[in-house]
């Protein structure tokens, strides 16, 4: 099986029902005969942009990330006035608190923006770790975070 085919595959499965783990996953692969590693699934969630978020009731589950008709930047602003808590600047990382089980989902948004102010993310939970190249431009991030969050 080609990794398209996967692919598909995967997509399929994330829209038919709850997955929750990597390990599901890949359970729900070979139920459908495919022959995967945990290694090869990661770098598919990567590329695929598969998130993790709760559904409609409550479920945590994998989820693909899609754009919409607004802009990357008008998406960042409204995720950020709807599930953003709080940033804290620390030398040239910032630091974002989210409600329970949005912190992939800000983070996918602010990685595939690809702020030049940004180097990366790391995600959890509720948590999400933004670190700039230095402290100035951490600043920059920190100011746009806030101005997007009271427009």
């Amino acid at each position: 099986m080609n990794k398209s085919e996967r692919q598909a595959a995967l997509t399929r499965i994330i829209n038919q029902k709850p997955i929750a783990t990597q390990e599901e996953l890949l359970a729900a692969l070979k139920e459908a005969g495919i022959d995967a590693t945990q290694a090869t699934i990661s770098r598919d969630i990567r590329e695929m942009k598969i998130v993790k978020s709760q559904d409609a009731t409550g479920t945590l589950r994998y989820t693909i990330f899609r754009g919409s008709s607004e802009s990357q930047l008008e998406r960042l602003g409204r995720s950020i006035r709807e599930v953003g808590l709080s940033i804290t600047r620390v030398h040239f990382m910032n630091v974002i608190k989210t409600l329970p089980s949005n912190g992939n989902l800000l983070a996918a948004i602010i990685d595939d923006i690809g702020f030049e102010q940004v180097v990366g993310t790391i995600a959890g939970h509720d948590t999400i770790v933004v670190i700039s190249p230095d402290e100035k431009q951490a600043k920059w991030f920190e100011a746009a975070y806030r101005q997007a969050f009271n427009s």
